[in-house]
């Protein structure tokens, strides 16, 4: 049986306090009472520790910026102009404030990861050079 488990059947049927408890098992008052509060809340899940994944990522570029980073790439090319992450963010600042624009670098990984650039070809070692 989990630590949790056990703690929260001493807890609640009165066996032990939280205080007691918590002396117990060696952890603090706090989690304890955070551990009863979530078996309330949650049920028998509560046993098991919950993800850690962050929920939100705010710095993430918003998706409307990417969809228009993806299209101003397919148009510049389509009429055969340059279509790199500087030529971009140029028409990004005509069309959408400052603020929202992102960085040359941000383009130019957001066009790698959507596909949209060929990876420069890997280069030969350095040991592979006959020097002499």
């Amino acid at each position: 049986m989990s630590a949790r488990r056990q703690i929260i059947q001493a807890v609640t049927s009165g066996t032990m306090t939280q205080a007691q408890a918590a002396r117990a098992y060696g952890v603090s008052r706090s989690w304890v009472s955070k551990l009863l509060r979530q078996w309330a809340r949650e049920g028998d899940d509560a046993f098991y520790p919950g993800s850690r994944r962050p929920r939100s990522h705010p710095a993430q570029t918003p998706p409307a910026v990417v969809t228009s980073i993806k299209d101003l790439r397919r148009s510049l090319t389509s009429q055969g102009l340059d279509a790199g992450p500087a030529t971009i963010r140029d028409h990004l600042r005509k069309t959408m404030p400052e603020s929202q624009v992102p960085s040359r670098a941000s383009i130019a990984r957001i066009l790698a990861r959507q596909n949209l650039v060929a990876p420069a070809p890997k280069k030969r070692p350095k040991s592979s050079l006959i020097r002499f």
